[in-house]
């Protein structure tokens, strides 16, 4: 897929607007806001009753419309239940009206709607280590909605401009070609735009983080895992201005953050106020990776191609803290043979983790061909022959299949 469509996304969305409703993307207040002070706002069965949020209802219609019928939009029925299943367990008392929808756009993201339809990325799913890291992503926006973030923002939002024109900006997304890629990464770079009009509070995200850690506290996971998921996401960050040589980028993420320090001292808090003592949360690692299994390298195939080294080592080290494994040392050698540098020894470094990858008996298939063609570089042709039989073994009606059966005779 087109990896410059990627960052129009990136771009358009994490840095021109639509971060305003990224999950855990934005700051707290100055005074920490408690999980118990936290009373949803919204029941089941909400339905507005002002003017204006009625016509705000109306176009964010349309714009799930657009979602639902997005190229961009995975239909793995198994992932999908399983993430209605999610939110119906976390998602507070409006849970039963909430529609969630999975996207493929490799970032960490995720967004409630006004109307209670969530929108998940595929790159989320693949930073999540457990399933409590997952719950407590969607609940802290649907923390959002149930505290009516996104009426109060829009509101704010009209009051402080005359250039408020819902109606054009859906003209714009709705205006691409339908089948064509492209035009689904146009129509999230119009969304990015749209979403800017919601834009949160710190009062409003230290609510949501509140709200997030109550609800998923009540479903019986670890309230904890808030704070691993924004220290993840945090060091992700660090290491891809490191590796590019810069800081770490300060724009429309955290222009208005507090430290992070201070931010990781409240999300703790929180967890601590709400743990029970003596009570077992489970995680539900296994259920969580068992569900994601089947796109797992996809996910991982997605991300190394954004050509962001930095990120995905870091991504891939951190999923490693669970075990590593075939896939994980498979990907790692992409990372190094994509960027392919002889200053710093890539080749050698791809190679070993190829080998390394080959070791497992999850290998894909991939980690044997190209150990394979590292071991014919290296001179050690009877056992490259073994690598590339063993591919072939493996993806028998691969493109490249002629040459692989004339290369081992």
């Amino acid at each position: 897929m087109c990896m410059r469509c990627f960052e129009l996304t990136r771009r358009s969305l994490l840095v021109g607007g639509g971060v305003a409703a990224a999950a855990l993307h934005t700051g707290i207040a100055d005074a920490r806001i408690r999980p118990a002070d936290m009373v949803p706002l919204i029941g089941p069965g909400f339905r507005p009753t002002d003017e204006d949020e009625k016509g705000l209802w109306k176009d964010m219609e349309r714009v799930e419309e657009e979602i639902a019928d997005s190229n961009l939009l995975m239909q793995d029925p198994k992932i999908a239940g399983y993430l209605r299943d999610l939110i119906g367990t976390v998602g507070g008392p409006a849970a039963k009206d909430f529609r969630i929808y999975l996207m493929r756009i490799p970032d960490f993201n995720a967004m409630m709607f006004p109307t209670g339809f969530a929108v998940v990325f595929s790159g989320l799913l693949l930073r999540m280590r457990n399933e409590a890291q997952l719950a407590g992503v969607i609940a802290h926006e649907s923390g959002h909605f149930l505290r009516r973030h996104e009426i109060r923002s829009w509101r704010d939002q009209r009051r402080k401009t005359d250039l408020f024109a819902i109606g054009s900006m859906l003209a714009g997304i709705g205006g691409a070609g339908a089948g064509v890629y492209l035009g689904d990464y146009v129509q999230l770079a119009e969304l990015g735009t749209l979403l800017s009009l919601f834009r949160y509070s710190r009062e409003m995200e230290a609510e949501a983080d509140a709200m997030g850690a109550k609800l998923i506290a009540q479903a019986g996971y670890d309230p904890m895992e808030m704070s691993t998921v924004w220290l993840q996401l945090i060091g992700e960050e660090q290491s891809s201005a490191a590796y590019r040589g810069k800081h770490r980028h300060h724009g429309s993420l955290f222009d208005t953050h507090p430290s992070d320090d201070a931010r990781m001292a409240d999300l703790k808090a929180d967890a601590l106020e709400l743990t029970v003592p003596g009570k077992v949360y489970n995680n539900y690692r296994d259920r969580y990776l068992a569900t994601i299994g089947p796109i797992r390298p996809m996910l991982l195939d997605d991300q190394v191609k954004l050509n962001d080294p930095g990120a995905s080592q870091y991504l891939i080290e951190t999923l490693a803290q669970d075990g590593w494994n075939g896939l994980l040392r498979f990907y790692e050698g992409e990372i190094w043979r994509m960027r392919n540098r002889p200053a710093f020894h890539d080749e050698e470094r791809a190679a070993q983790s190829y080998a390394a990858a080959v070791v497992y008996p999850d290998a894909p298939a991939d980690a044997w061909r190209w150990h394979g063609i590292f071991l014919l570089k290296q001179g050690r042709t009877v056992e490259a022959k073994a690598a590339l039989a063993k591919y072939l073994s493996m993806k028998p009606d691969a493109p490249d299949a002629p040459w692989v059966r004339q290369v081992i005779g």
